[in-house]
């Protein structure tokens, strides 16, 4: 589980070069199998966990991409996503569901009859290229176009172009994909235009997808789970039962709650995913998602405010409070504002680096109590202990205060990375190296318990001069 390094080939353009991300992989399977001290030849099976909804297209006859890696965080639909939300024919859409599921009261019906498109689908960037990508459309129109998300493209490259293949859990995030009936969305495609000829076949979660080719690592290497990186965090926390919460906080911060059968239609601020499938066994997860957590740290690092993340939470225990200091987030995109303004307010003459520091970590916080209580209110199962990883998860300060605002008990484990370890737990299951889920929640390991400590009252000063601060940065 690596991060490649963006390109920004314009001002809210976010890419990533294919061979770049394709050598770095090879790069980290050979390092990761000689730091344990193994050769190739006793690798059972491998397990990759990739980044979701970002995409790439490419022609099916030669294998040549028609432009690189959009990223989840691009913002070249913008434009579009505007037009379509105003327009008339979604209103029309709006009220056709609507009527549905009055008639039926079945949820699936319920998602379309409030659907607003955003600039993180896949569906609207999909859109995009096919109107300004002449070579992508040509192709279409000739059955000759490939569609890909990060782990199509490594198996297509893994098996030397003969395994073209998603799982689930990654065809579920793209936005393109129908939960309730398990397809690719004909009716979002007839109105985008997109041609349904491009989408790879959908497996299971943990399932043998095929050998990687022996030129690459020596070796025929078997491929047994393919896995969308916030899922596989989900599985390596080992939170496979109904009310089992997750939240990782690394680049981006991610609320999952495990729904079981049970798949919720879409709640603003929130929408459903495929955790996984293995088997007969399909498990749901509703999720929310905040933009920026890690990007503003590291930002914050950038321009020199400190010199080594673990120095932040020292600097904001060093304070007793951000002296009324609030950082709003926004560095690329927000799900209900893309024009929202990254901003500090508030700011002193008094105000120190550990005034700014304090001010950032607390924004974390303060939005992890925001979506924590939208969970709260449309998620209607018995929430169980909640299961931090991601690198802000190392932050004591964060997960403190985080334990206190929502007033819930916070787990986490040793091993901070759990996409790595969810792809090896769900290979090892297809591989037989494991039988069941129980040997896998004997193997975890808890490093850390945050109880709360502080009532909420306490907080509500900061907190509410935090939300006006937001309030002024919306609509930049």
């Amino acid at each position: 589980h690596e991060q490649v390094e963006s390109l920004y080939p314009r001002p809210g353009w976010v890419e990533l070069d294919p061979e770049v991300l394709w050598n770095q992989f090879v790069g980290v399977v050979k390092e990761a199998v000689q730091a344990a001290g193994l050769h190739m030849r006793q690798i059972a099976g491998l397990g990759i966990s990739t980044q979701r909804a970002t995409f790439i297209t490419w022609h099916k006859r030669t294998g040549k991409p028609f432009h690189n890696f959009i990223s989840w965080q691009d913002l070249r639909s913008i434009e579009l996503v505007n037009s379509w939300n105003k327009s008339l024919l979604l209103k029309v859409v709006h009220v056709i569901f609507t009527v549905l599921h009055f008639l039926t009261g079945n949820d699936r019906y319920l998602a379309p009859s409030f659907l607003t498109f955003s600039t993180q689908q896949t569906s609207m960037k999909l859109s995009w290229v096919f109107k300004n990508i002449h070579e992508a459309e040509e192709a279409a129109k000739k059955n000759n176009c490939c569609f890909g998300t990060v782990d199509t493209w490594l198996l297509y490259r893994l098996t030397k172009c003969s395994v073209y293949a998603t799982d689930y859990s990654n065809a579920s995030a793209t936005g393109v994909f129908e939960p309730f009936m398990k397809c690719w969305n004909p009716t979002l495609c007839n109105l985008l235009s997109i041609p349904m000829s491009i989408y790879p076949p959908v497996k299971d979660t943990s399932f043998n997808f095929g050998s990687a080719d022996s030129e690459i690592f020596g070796v025929p290497i078997p491929i047994m789970a393919v896995v969308a990186d916030q899922q596989s965090a989900m599985f390596g926390e080992c939170c496979f039962h109904p009310g089992d919460v997750k939240l990782t906080m690394g680049t981006g911060c991610f609320w999952n709650v495990n729904t079981g059968e049970h798949l919720f239609a879409s709640r603003r601020g929130l929408y459903p995913l495929i955790g996984w499938k293995i088997g007969e066994e399909v498990v749901y997860l509703t999720e929310g998602c905040l933009s920026d957590i890690g990007t503003a740290i590291k930002w914050a690092q950038d321009i020199n405010l400190f010199t080594n993340v673990d120095e932040t939470e020292k600097m904001a225990r060093s304070i007793v409070d951000s002296q009324g200091v609030c950082f709003v987030p926004g560095f690329q995109v927000s799900v209900n504002d893309p024009y929202l303004c990254a901003s500090f307010m508030g700011l002193k003459p008094s105000t120190t680096r550990n005034h700014l520091v304090r001010a950032i970590l607390e924004s974390v916080a303060f939005r992890n109590k925001q979506l924590y209580d939208i969970i709260v209110k449309k998620v209607r199962i018995p929430l169980q202990t909640i299961r931090a990883d991601g690198g802000v998860s190392n932050n004591s300060f964060v997960m403190q205060m985080t334990s206190d605002l929502i007033n819930k008990k916070i787990e986490k484990p040793a091993n901070a990375d759990m996409s790595s370890l969810g792809a090896a737990f769900l290979a090892g299951l297809a591989s037989g190296f494991w039988t069941d889920k129980e040997q896998l929640k004997k193997l975890r390991r808890i490093e850390a318990v945050f109880e709360p400590q502080k009532d909420l009252e306490e907080y509500k000063p900061a907190m509410d001069t935090w939300l006006q601060a937001m309030k002024r940065s919306l609509h930049w």
